[in-house]
């Protein structure tokens, strides 16, 4: 079919001409709607060829683009192989895959024949076999960066890889001007509309507290908003009073949530009295969502550019909210820093919009729940300079890693 439709079109206008004027029009409809079928058939096939990728370097980068690839359903990439200098260590996760050195790149192109050539090399200095590489790309392979396609790839930004660099040389991070406005002005909007058609629900729900268990209808938590500032966060209650509780980790209080509290929490229906944080300027519809303030500190210590969430408003809901869901360790919190940067670096409002009916999505399966929905796919061979970056002085509290005591863990809910 590739070779049949450009000859299609060329003779098109020969057969034209031997038709009368009056049958013109007819013919000419008919002709572009069997090119649109052909061409959308066209391009249907080529899409759902699986591409086969060259991934050019054997790092951690490299095992963990691999992972990710490889867990992406439907399957959109197949991994031709890998090509470095150094061969991989026996038994890891791309010894299997190792095709050959950087200067038989040429060879192993012609050999495998990718579609891309992802360029995962960690120290790129007098090691890239840069003749080969534009050989291949004059060629019609595709040749990007990892890190590039590791961020269209999932939509998060490998934060361990990163150079600083790279995100203030990059053409995202557009959070002032008329992106900012926008996204204001749609919130307040929305919220206030919002706030209207809620109330009859919102009155419902706060009688319902009221009968379920003792206490108050409302929690409030102090969260940092932008720059830091601190605000109180307002959520209907759904867990029991509790003078000291072992964390504020959500698994680490599953038992002191109400029987309404599990439902609200399901739904996310504990969230709707946040149009009134909206309203009043300490959050946005859509952003990254705010951590309480005794955490903000400590993330920033800990978190690697955890100081970039702070340069926008938070948000009710938020790209890592619809793809991870709650975080309760300091290693899930770092997997949603990766989703959080990707959506300030790429903010806009089709993402938001996006990121809204992912929301209502959530909502109305009941897919909301209290532990993370998309488990962190961080191997022991990937860097952990985001995850701890160095001692933290004057805090009382530290964040646990998998597997320890809830005791350990006393580090604020951050959902």
């Amino acid at each position: 079919m590739v070779a049949r439709f450009p000859t299609a079109i060329a003779l098109a206008p020969l057969v034209m001409l031997s038709f009368p004027a009056d049958e013109l029009r007819l013919l000419s409809a008919a002709i572009c709607a069997v090119a649109a079928v052909m061409l959308a058939t066209l391009v249907a096939r080529e899409m759902a060829k699986d591409q086969r990728i060259l991934v050019l370097g054997a790092g951690a980068m490299a095992s963990q683009l691999i992972e990710e690839i490889e867990a992406v359903r439907p399957r959109r990439y197949i991994v031709a192989g890998v090509v470095d200098d150094t061969p991989p260590p026996p038994g890891s996760a791309v010894s299997a895959r190792w095709l050959g050195r950087c200067d038989r790149l040429a060879e192993i192109v012609a050999q495998v024949q990718p579609a891309r050539i992802v360029v995962a090399v960690a120290d790129r200095r007098e090691r890239l076999p840069l003749e080969s590489l534009l050989e291949s790309r004059v060629r019609g392979i595709v040749v990007e960066d990892a890190l590039d396609f590791y961020e269209q790839l999932t939509g998060k930004i490998a934060i361990e890889a990163l150079r600083p660099s790279m995100l203030f040389l990059s053409k995202g991070f557009r959070n002032h001007g008329a992106a900012q406005v926008t996204a204001r002005v749609v919130s307040v909007m929305v919220a206030a509309i919002g706030l209207v058609l809620l109330l009859p629900l919102l009155m419902a729900i706060a009688v319902a507290v009221t009968l379920d268990s003792r206490g108050p209808v409302f929690f409030i938590q102090q969260r940092a908003s932008q720059a830091g500032r601190p605000f109180g966060l307002v959520k209907f209650r759904t867990m029991h009073p509790c003078d000291e509780p072992p964390s504020e980790w959500v698994l680490d209080n599953v038992t002191r949530i109400t029987r309404l509290g599990r439902y609200l929490r399901r739904f996310r229906l504990d969230e709707l009295p946040q149009v009134v944080n909206v309203l009043r300027g300490e959050m946005n519809l859509i952003g990254p969502r705010p951590h309480p303030t005794r955490n903000h500190a400590f993330f920033m210590e800990q978190i690697a550019y955890y100081g970039l969430r702070s340069t926008v408003r938070p948000g009710v809901t938020g790209w890592a909210q619809v793809r991870y869901g709650y975080a309760n360790n300091l290693e899930e919190e770092t997997e949603k820093m990766r989703y959080d940067l990707y959506y300030i670096k790429n903010r806009s409002l089709w993402l938001d919009v996006r990121i809204l009916l992912e929301t209502v999505g959530i909502v109305l399966f009941g897919k909301g729940a209290s532990v993370a929905r998309r488990p962190s796919p961080l191997r022991d061979e990937m860097p952990r300079r985001a995850v701890a970056r160095r001692p933290v002085s004057g805090v009382a509290y530290v964040a646990v890693e998998s597997g320890s005591s809830p005791a350990q863990n006393p580090v604020a809910r951050s959902a």
